[in-house]
């Protein structure tokens, strides 16, 4: 696994993690960095990040619903909801570390800029980089959610009630 941090001496698993994104929808990837995060941390933080701004495809609700029932075998995972600076809410709650899940290279270099960015904003919250499992290397949610747009499958791609809430989305034409 490829961590990135600023300073050595951290003990993770006495830390609290943020997990920021837009989740819209979850994917499998996201569930593989949720579940392995929630391995090397004492708490973990799902925060779906709010942008009034974006127009999103599933509510606020929807995803914090899907959140909240997907991650509800992890003990140590819990699932907010935030309008703001993603630093200020780990600063809020504690926590200093933010999680980010990479695919690739373009991810990686949109990351490491954005934890540049958070780390002039706040020096005391470091940023980790996880690389997902090659299996998930293709997940993203814009191409999931064009897929079942055109009637693809994407079995393996989400999980059974965000794949569910597609074809419904898609079927009824809520979209």
């Amino acid at each position: 696994m490829l961590v990135y941090f600023r300073q050595t001496g951290y003990n993770f698993f006495m830390s609290k993690a943020v997990f920021p994104g837009s989740f819209d929808p979850p994917t499998n990837g996201h569930l593989n960095i949720i579940q392995r995060a929630s391995k090397m941390f004492e708490e973990v933080d799902v925060l779906i990040a709010i942008n009034e701004e974006k127009k999103y495809f599933f509510s606020q609700e929807e995803r914090l619903n899907f959140l909240k029932e997907l991650v509800s075998p992890y003990k140590n995972v819990s699932v907010h909801t935030w309008n703001g600076l993603v630093v200020d809410y780990a600063e809020q709650n504690h926590a200093n570390v933010l999680i980010r899940g990479v695919r690739n290279v373009t991810d990686f270099g949109y990351e490491f800029d954005l934890s540049l960015m958070n780390y002039t904003l706040n020096s005391n919250i470091e940023t980790i980089f996880m690389p997902t499992e090659q299996k998930f290397l293709l997940l993203k949610s814009s191409l999931i959610k064009e897929l079942a747009k055109l009637g693809g499958d994407i079995t393996g791609m989400v999980p059974e009630i965000v794949e569910k809430a597609l074809k419904d989305k898609y079927s009824k034409n809520i979209v």
